[in-house]
């Protein structure tokens, strides 16, 4: 995946590629050919950092429609030459999502062009999975021969086709194709699905890595092994070690963690931290100082999972540590400490946007912490949060945090929520936008009626609309 480039906040392509609410308002008052231009850069440029968990694909939908947006540059660009040189996902599944999202709106030139990409496209499988959802069974079927004509039927091409069988996000259209009244695009399925199973099942009969019946020290060794090939195991290994170690078996995990190899010590800072052991948390600090890198991130993490009061007090001492563990310590705090830790959560909250802006992976948690604390002077660092991150997530916690500190909020950045890319956000903005401005009445009204909505967002507006609700 590519590393997008972010607009600045300010700017109308700043907030499209963000996904904020303010993006779609801010399109549909500009020049439409502006707004369409920013549209697309979006679409045909993914900016999203993690695709697999931020939404943006039914956003831009719906832009499209509001613009009355035409498809030519999106097919353009899907079968651009591009296509055959760059099969990665990232290039075209956002494009791919769009035009979903517009047939099941009744974009009559989406379908069209969604199953041509399926047949000849190099991201066919992503454009069958959108298919899968929306198209009829004689659409589906009409594809059969161009997808597998993708597989030769020498062994490697069969061995393949198992392979995109077993793996489909969607089964709709093999099971279709399977019952083709084409024999021979039937007896291909049936033994591509066949196959899949069978490997399926030889998967979970030859289960990797030890058994109960192995010693400590041969799960130490299983750890350092991975870790020699580049693979962190001390997860799976602590819980290996949960099932082999006894009572006697405690004096050899302690010295491990104290001076192992870096597999042995990992795992061993895990799996003391997980039992809450009495020696884990200076264990852990002297691995967070003198350890390895691959140690001293291990010892961070094992401190993160310890959720009793000792785990919490040493959170305290390790707040104001310029290293680390002291971030973690802020996390800790934030997910498990009470209100006379609100300045601690706050500095670290601060200290995280300073050092590290307003995409740092650990204000996850201190966004959360801040609004499980109802830090209120802790607003303006959030406010600054849901304006500048590009992690459409972050935002909708940073909106949930508002939502519980800032008393603006309701009027505020709660309206231009119920716009938002993320339908958790949308929900937070339904339960709190005030309904004085008439854009919230007939947004909520647009969102209830809307069929492609997520059901907890119309949960929430009905909540709003229902007999006893007096604010619309």
């Amino acid at each position: 995946m590519f590393d997008p480039v972010i607009a600045p906040s300010g700017t109308l392509l700043g907030l499209l590629q963000r996904g904020r609410g303010d993006g779609t308002l801010h399109a549909l008052t500009a020049p439409r050919a502006e707004a369409l231009a920013a549209l697309h850069h979006c679409v045909l440029r993914d900016p999203r950092h993690d695709w697999q968990v931020e939404n943006r694909s039914l956003y831009y939908a719906r832009l499209f429609l509001d613009l009355d947006g035409g498809l030519d540059t999106i097919e353009a660009h899907l079968f651009d030459a591009a296509d055959v040189l760059d099969g990665e996902e990232s290039r075209t599944g956002l494009a791919l999502a769009v035009l979903g999202h517009l047939a099941s709106y009744g974009r009559r030139d989406a379908l069209p062009l969604l199953r041509r990409y399926a047949a000849h496209g190099s991201n066919w499988a992503w454009a069958l999975d959108e298919l899968a959802l929306r198209d009829d069974d004689a659409g589906l079927r009409a594809l059969a021969e161009p997808v597998l004509a993708r597989f030769p039927t020498d062994p490697r091409g069969e061995a393949e086709l198992a392979v995109a069988v077993r793996d489909a996000f969607e089964p709709r259209p093999w099971r279709l194709w399977a019952d083709d009244p084409r024999p021979a695009i039937a007896a291909r399925v049936r033994a591509a699905r066949e196959t899949g199973s069978f490997d399926r099942w030889q998967r979970q009969m030859r289960p990797a890595g030890p058994r109960p019946g192995w010693s400590v020290r041969a799960v130490f060794d299983w750890a350092q092994q991975g870790l020699d090939r580049g693979s962190a195991l001390h997860v799976p290994a602590a819980r290996c070690l949960t099932a082999v170690a006894g009572p006697d078996d405690r004096a050899e995990i302690v010295e491990a963690a104290r001076s192992g190899t870096d597999g042995a010590r990992c795992t061993a800072l895990r799996y003391l931290a997980d039992g809450n052991d009495p020696e884990a948390l200076g264990l852990i600090e002297n691995a967070a100082a003198t350890g390895s890198t691959v140690v001293a991130e291990a010892a961070v993490d094992a401190f993160e999972r310890m959720r009793g009061p000792a785990a919490v007090e040493r959170a305290r001492r390790w707040a104001r540590r310029p290293d680390p563990l002291g971030a973690a310590a802020g996390r800790v705090l934030a997910c498990r400490g009470s209100t006379r830790d609100t300045d601690l959560v706050l500095a670290a909250l601060r200290e995280a946007v300073r050092g590290e802006g307003p995409d740092a992976p650990t204000l996850w948690t201190l966004v959360d912490g801040t609004g499980r604390l109802g830090i209120v002077c802790a607003a303006p660092v959030l406010r600054h949060i849901y304006r500048e991150t590009a992690s459409s997530h972050l935002r909708g916690r940073a909106a949930r945090a508002l939502a519980a500190t800032d008393p603006s909020f309701a009027a505020g950045f709660a309206v231009e929520c119920l716009w938002d890319c993320e339908e958790t956000t949308r929900e937070v903005a339904a339960r709190h936008a005030e309904t004085g401005d008439n854009r919230v009445v007939e947004r909520l009204r647009r969102l209830a009626a809307d069929p492609a909505e997520e059901a907890e967002v119309q949960t929430a507006v009905r909540s709003r609309f229902g007999p006893d609700a007096s604010a619309v």
